[in-house]
């Protein structure tokens, strides 16, 4: 009952989007939706490229920007992409999963050796592919916003090893992959809603969780989470998407003119990123929580099995790519 409400809702809101979304007085009107506060980078991100494009078109095509999910989930947002009633979202990889099996391979851990391969990936054709595999799904990829390295962090029990994850209850993204990842490391998977993840670790719904810096610090999670353990299993960039439907109503000029705002925005996002993060973490660490370093090989040995399980698979090629550029 409460899917179909939900489908409900989202019907309705595409109704009054799409009324409101399009070409009025030569002027194409995008609007893009997101989850995020308006303080993050990649929102950040997004305002820099509405400003872009606004110059670029000389004022015949502007972005306007619904943040803080004044436009409902992340979910809802992605199927109201899908039937072409909302422009643009920015969703986290993993959850990607679910619509192009292929992007499985951004929430297997130790993929990428470290930021310089990861960014070398996206930007070569393996990285291009993926981003464009969500138009079977009637998405059309538009460029990775970068979102670092997660980490565990616990509240009350600090992470060495995988050992210490065990019985543990780890709160994950919706995505199987991210699932079977803890698993692997002996902890217990608690897929929750972003939303809902402060009050789960303050009343001890969940032990612990996994995140960027940045995103640990804005969501104030480190007040109740009082050991961060940067052991960086996995580099899950967030992925700007557009209605396949609108971009194809595009003409070539304006195609080209929305293209290059996001790749400038994508580059401008990249840096405030890296400031944020290093900025995160100082304050993390400022407030009192334990940052803890430790080995990433007892990690890498602990899910090992679970990334051969891949050998042979579309993910496994495409995993088997990514890892010969490590020494290209």
């Amino acid at each position: 009952m409460r899917d179909k409400l939900r489908s409900v809702a989202v019907v309705a809101l595409g109704i009054v989007l799409l009324a409101s979304c399009g070409s009025t007085d030569q002027v194409t009107t995008l609007k893009l939706g997101h989850a995020l506060d308006t303080s993050h980078a990649v929102h950040k991100g997004m305002v820099y490229m509405a400003e872009r494009l606004d110059e670029y078109s000389q004022g015949k095509m502007k972005i306007e920007i619904y943040p803080s999910g004044q436009l409902g989930s992340e979910r809802e947002l992605v199927e109201l992409l899908q039937i072409g009633s909302l422009a643009m979202t920015k969703v986290s990889s993993s959850p990607l999963e679910s619509f192009v099996p292929e992007m499985k391979v951004f929430s297997l851990p130790y993929v990428f050796r470290d930021q310089a391969h990861f960014k070398k990936v996206l930007s070569s054709d393996v990285g291009k592919s993926l981003l464009l595999s969500p138009e079977k799904v009637r998405l059309r990829g538009m460029g990775y916003y970068d979102a670092g390295s997660r980490s565990f962090y616990t509240t009350d029990k600090p992470i060495h090893s995988p050992a210490d994850l065990k019985g543990l209850k780890i709160r994950v993204q919706k995505s199987q992959t991210s699932v079977d990842m803890i698993a692997a490391m002996g902890g217990a998977a608690t897929p929750i809603s972003w939303g809902e993840l402060y009050t789960a670790l303050q009343q001890g719904v969940v032990d612990g969780a996994e995140n960027n810096p940045p995103s640990l610090y804005l969501s104030r999670q480190y007040e109740v989470s009082r050991y961060y353990s940067l052991d960086e299993h996995t580099y899950v960039p967030d992925i700007l998407l557009m209605s396949l439907h609108i971009w194809n109503n595009l003409n070539p000029q304006e195609q080209a003119w929305l293209q290059q705002a996001v790749d400038e925005s994508t580059v401008y996002q990249g840096e405030l990123w890296q400031q944020a993060s290093d900025e995160a973490l100082a304050a993390i660490e400022a407030s009192g929580v334990e940052i803890i370093y430790p080995e990433k090989e007892p990690f890498m040995e602990a899910v090992a099995e679970m990334k051969a399980a891949y050998a042979g698979t579309p993910v496994g090629e495409v995993l088997e790519a990514i890892t010969a550029q490590q020494d290209d």
